[in-house]
């Protein structure tokens, strides 16, 4: 299908310094995991954005300096020479498509970790970081001499890039690295020529660019990444005050090819890289606009775009030059490729989960929901785009269409096998249908959108809604070859948690009007009386969507959690603040460290988790060695809502599989289970499970992953198990 017209100026080529790259998409940089040491994967997972049609990928934050040690978290490294040849597969891979190459150069300062290293770093005044307070973590007050030596490494890094092969030299001007940190009040108390006023705070930075467009100006671009507001108190730098004149300065000195611009600091990084439930796509644009005005080079604008006529839009009204994407790159690397070719309904468009980032706040390797393919491109071999067709197509009934179920179905489907996805739900998406409701959870909806559109486009796959429920006598009795189960979870009634892994007492959303489960709320049960209590140990966003809900429907609505803190995953999600903020704007009270034991006579009963004491007792027959307190919590609760924890839906596969010896009658070769009836989890990881089932259905046992290419140190010895091999056989007797 041709391109729509309208879009041909995404398809211009721009030049900055002495480069050009080939159209208006630029993968901005952003952290994964895999940093420098794990060179197959990281090349792997570029490589395939180049291979999309991004113009420009950009590597992981670099560090350039051991002062710079990000561990435990993973960053890429220009430390040495090692370091030039891992990041040189990387560049080869985006060579290899005619994309250009960008590192970010990255020097940290008072929030770097250094617990490998144990280096001192250094930034404008000896202050600890307001970023990682448990760490214990500071800077050396930087006098001239250090400022000349972090220049320098600076410097020293950048030719090792460019040894390395990149393009593109992007000095990080935001999350509070060092640039930022001279740049910024609360972090310079200078009273020499750098710190005081703005033109001495951003002495710095501009001696910085300086020395770099003199360094490797000649062959690469020399640009940055800049925070024009901070967003984060009365302190901050804002956009139209310092954050422009900023600007204002640097573009008088002429140093800086090429303009990234972003909000948030590294305390407020989700601001930048705001999730959909607080952000929705380019909410940045009142913060960037206008910087065009002021600078004479091109500008490089993120915002999770993924609609190309917003795209347009966003370069025609002069925000920016270039469409920078982070997410959206992970989510689709074909992205522009499928702009190109006119099929823009195919982009796996980003949700704006922000699980790719939590999984490196996590210090994990980065997934994603949307994509599967993310990060097993090299380990596994997957490409998101291509599939082995298979020889001998079988008929597969795969019952269940929430992610893992809508995954499979698709991915086999497109591998040719002839496909019936069956649910007894009247839309697609399982669970995930009612997530999609939530307040705040629209672009969720976007996880069955895309399969809902593959699956349109499948001719060998039917998909049956509205159907009985089945039973084993019903999939016995349907004629498939392979069945694939893939019938979910659900939200435990009785409060079983995870704190006790017991029921509470007096407690069934099943039986009692007055307890409710999230499908029940959503499916309009009536929530009594005002004073409501959230009873959640899931730690993710369900819970906060039901006390939201509640509060906005006029209920007095308190919250319980076993956790430190509340809703405890979203800060690896870069939520929690904002988290906060809606909870203290809407009136919604926390109780944290605390669990529940019974409901009655309209009162919660908690316990404190730590009321033992913290003095052990001589040990005694009979008695615990603590002494404990029998202290209880009452709270008012005319209706208890409880996002303790998920329950497989299993009951389908035990059924069949104490049927087996029905199956070969049946015409069954085999009976699978993917996804939550597996185990409860999140819908990256259901999806992923889909459609590795589907990538290794001819496996000797596809219940069971295939291995992975392991990236480690083998000393002596070439790197194993290679992509093929066979897992080991761990059930029944094992041969000694």
């Amino acid at each position: 299908m041709p391109r729509d017209p309208r879009h041909d100026i995404l398809f211009e080529p721009i030049t900055f310094g002495p480069k050009t790259m080939r159209n208006r998409f630029w993968a901005t940089s952003h952290s994964t995991g895999y940093g420098s040491e794990r060179p197959g994967i990281q090349a792997g997972f570029r490589g395939m954005k180049a291979e999309g049609g991004w113009g420009v990928v950009s590597s992981d934050f670099c560090s350039i300096h051991p002062e710079s040690d990000e561990f435990p978290f993973t960053s890429s490294r220009l430390w040495d020479d090692g370091d030039i040849i891992n990041l040189g597969h990387l560049t080869d891979e985006i060579h290899k498509h005619g994309s250009l190459a960008s590192v970010q150069l990255w020097y940290n300062g008072m929030h770097s970790p250094r617990l490998e290293a144990r280096e001192t770093a250094r930034g404008p005044s000896p202050l600890p970081s307001n970023v990682f307070p448990e760490r214990n973590v500071y800077a050396a007050y930087a006098d001239k001499d250090d400022i000349r030596a972090i220049i320098n490494m600076y410097i020293l890094g950048a030719k090792r890039a460019e040894q390395a092969g990149f393009d593109i030299a992007e000095v990080s001007g935001g999350d509070s690295t060092i640039p930022l940190q001279f740049l910024e009040t609360r972090y310079n108390h200078r009273t020499d020529e750098y710190g005081g006023s703005l033109e001495n705070r951003a002495r710095f930075y501009i001696e910085l660019m300086t020395a770099l467009k003199k360094a490797v100006g000649d062959t690469m671009a020399v640009t940055t990444r800049f925070e024009v507001d901070t967003v984060n108190g009365d302190h901050r730098i804002k956009h139209f005050d310092e954050g422009s004149k900023f600007l204002e300065i640097m573009e008088k000195e002429g140093v800086v090819d090429l303009w990234g611009l972003k909000i948030g600091d590294y305390e407020e990084w989700g601001e930048d890289a705001g999730s959909s439930r607080f952000r929705k796509p380019n909410w940045a644009s009142g913060f960037i606009k206008g910087a065009k005005d002021i600078v004479s080079v091109p500008v490089v604008s993120n915002g999770r775009f993924t609609d190309p006529d917003a795209m347009v839009a966003a370069i025609r009204n002069g925000q920016c030059d270039i469409i920078g994407a982070a997410r959206p790159s992970i989510s689709d690397p074909f992205l522009p490729t499928k702009i190109s070719e006119g099929r823009p309904d195919e982009v796996r468009e980003c949700i704006g989960c922000n699980m790719c980032v939590g999984r490196m706040q996590q210090q994990a390797l980065m997934y994603c929901t949307q994509n599967a393919t993310t990060g097993e491109e090299y380990r596994r071999g997957w490409h998101p785009e291509k599939f082995t067709k298979v020889t001998e197509p079988e008929a597969v009934l795969v019952v269940g269409a929430g992610p893992a179920g809508m995954e499979c179905a698709v991915t086999l489907g497109r591998r040719g096998y002839l496909v019936h996805l069956r649910d007894s739900a009247t839309e697609l998406g399982g669970h995930w249908r009612d997530v999609s409701k939530y307040p705040r959870c629209g672009e969720y909806g976007r996880l069955i959108d895309y399969r809902e559109v593959m699956l349109s486009k499948l001719d060998n796959v039917q998909v049956q809604l509205g159907v009985p429920e089945m039973t084993a006598d019903d999939v016995l009795e349907y004629g498939a070859e392979k069945v694939v189960i893939a019938t979910g979870s659900h939200w435990s009634p009785v409060g079983l948690g995870p704190e006790t892994h017991s029921p509470l007492t007096n407690v069934n959303a099943s039986t009692m009007p007055n307890v409710l489960t999230p499908e029940q709320v959503m499916a309009g049960k009536d929530v009594p009386g005002r004073n409501v209590v959230i009873l959640d140990g899931d730690g993710h966003f369900t819970g906060f969507a039901m006390a939201e809900m509640m509060a906005d429907l006029g209920k007095n609505v308190t919250i319980v959690t076993n956790t430190h803190d509340i809703f405890e995953f979203s800060k690896f999600t870069m939520e929690m603040p904002n988290n906060k903020r809606t909870m203290h704007s809407k009136g919604i009270k926390y109780i944290r460290n605390h669990w529940a034991t019974e409901l009655k006579d309209g009162k919660l009963q908690l316990f404190f988790l730590y009321k033992d004491s913290a003095e052990l007792t001589e040990q005694r027959p009979g008695e615990w060695g603590r002494t404990f307190s029998d202290d209880v919590v009452e709270l008012d609760c005319d209706a208890l809502i409880l996002t303790t924890t998920r329950v497989s839906n299993s009951q389908l596969f035990t059924d069949l599989r104490a049927q087996q010896d029905r199956w070969s009658e049946a015409g069954i070769a085999a009976v699978y289970q993917v996804g939550d009836c597996v185990q409860p989890r999140h819908a990256m990881d259901a999806v992923f499970d889909g459609h590795r089932l589907a990538r290794e259905f001819e496996s000797p046992d596809p219940q069971r992953p295939l291995p992975f290419i392991r990236e480690r140190q083998v000393w002596g010895h070439e790197t194993f198990p290679k992509l093929g091999d066979a897992r080991p056989v761990v059930e029944g007797n094992l041969l000694v």
